[in-house]
């Protein structure tokens, strides 16, 4: 959940971080008792890493000692990271050439790699779904073409480069669908389940494999899930797997919830509803507590951890914080003066177990 886009986001350059006993592996965690055994992700969106490097800010481990991000994120025990795509952005960053780059960094780190398309030139929530300026003068089957295209050139050059992706997001907090108004869900719930399939068929192409997500904000909401994945389903739109954002800052912000632990438990009520109706595997894909509040943070965080790992019957298979990095600008990261908060424990502390 993005809030402040015209922040910077603040990541690393550094030295390589030395392989440990464990090696560059993933780990292993394993789900709850009476579930699958399968790993359990503990991931984060550390899209600005360039950005961060680019503006020659280091990062360090709570030692002090110089980390690049990928390496720090593999330090604290995360398995997997998360990497937004842009169509055309000013910058560069975030485009196909850049997340290249960062992916190549996640696959030497041993780390499970997920892609996010927002299907925009710069940041795409539930307040902004913006279509990339090269293709505002298209039909819909044009742009349900250029969406595939898109999805295509950028996971094949992710898989030229040597890297698997496991899974994809189509779109990014399509709480409201995406590519205003084209694809509007309120307005043209037929069209934003045609351009999601169009995507569904695109990452098929180059990763058949890749679980394909859609990904909604408001985990403690069931009826935003319900007209989204009831839309989808109507119209037939393929996908594999449900992403969740959870925020209990922004809950309480919004009058949603009262309390951290109210949006945990509705957030749970809700993943377990979903799973007895559309019977889709789950991910908490973003979420983060205030970087300003360490011990509640780490309390928080555990809590959603615990919550996806034991709660749901196993069918929550992850919890990805988004931009722990990002430092000063950014409310719900996890870092002060570029080093990892108490927040970051939740994550080292489960991936020992």
């Amino acid at each position: 959940m993005k809030r402040f886009w015209s922040i910077l986001l603040l990541l690393g350059l550094g030295l390589t971080l030395q392989a440990q006993t464990s090696g560059r592996g993933l780990s292993t965690q394993t789900l709850g008792k009476g579930s699958s055994p399968q790993t359990f992700w503990l991931g984060a969106d550390i899209s600005g890493t360039t950005d961060l490097e680019a503006r020659g800010v280091q990062l360090r481990n709570a030692q002090g000692e110089p980390r690049e991000n990928t390496a720090l994120m593999r330090e604290l025990g995360l398995n997997a990271v998360r990497l937004r795509v842009w169509v055309n952005p000013k910058d560069g960053l975030c485009a196909k050439d850049d997340v290249v780059r960062m992916a190549k960094r996640a696959k030497n780190w041993g780390m499970a790699v997920m892609i996010d398309f927002h299907y925009s030139d710069w940041w795409a929530d539930p307040g902004q779904q913006n279509i990339p300026a090269q293709w505002k003068e298209m039909t819909y089957q044009q742009m349900c073409k250029a969406l595939a295209d898109h999805t295509r050139k950028v996971l094949q050059a992710i898989k030229d480069a040597g890297v698997d992706v496991r899974w994809v997001q189509v779109g990014n907090e399509t709480t409201n669908g995406f590519l205003w108004p084209m694809g509007r869900a309120q307005e043209n719930m037929k069209q934003y389940a045609g351009l999601t399939d169009a995507g569904y068929g695109a990452v098929k192409a180059v990763f058949p494999k890749a679980e394909v997500i859609v990904h909604l904000d408001g985990a403690f909401d069931p009826h935003r899930y319900d007209f989204i994945f009831d839309g989808l389903r109507k119209y037939k739109a393929r996908f594999d797997m449900i992403g969740l954002s959870v925020y209990p800052y922004w809950d309480m912000k919004g009058n949603h919830t009262h309390s951290w632990q109210e949006t945990v438990e509705k957030a749970t009520a809700n993943i377990n509803r979903l799973w007895t109706k559309y019977r889709k595997p789950m991910m908490v894909v973003e979420t983060g507590a205030e970087a300003a509040k360490p011990v509640e943070g780490k309390e928080i965080i555990a809590a959603i951890i615990d919550m996806a790992r034991h709660h749901c019957g196993g069918h929550c298979q992850g919890v990805f914080y988004w931009a722990p990095e990002a430092d000063r600008f950014y409310r719900l990261g996890a870092f002060q003066n570029n080093r990892p908060t108490q927040i970051m424990e939740a994550f080292t502390e489960a991936s020992k177990h």
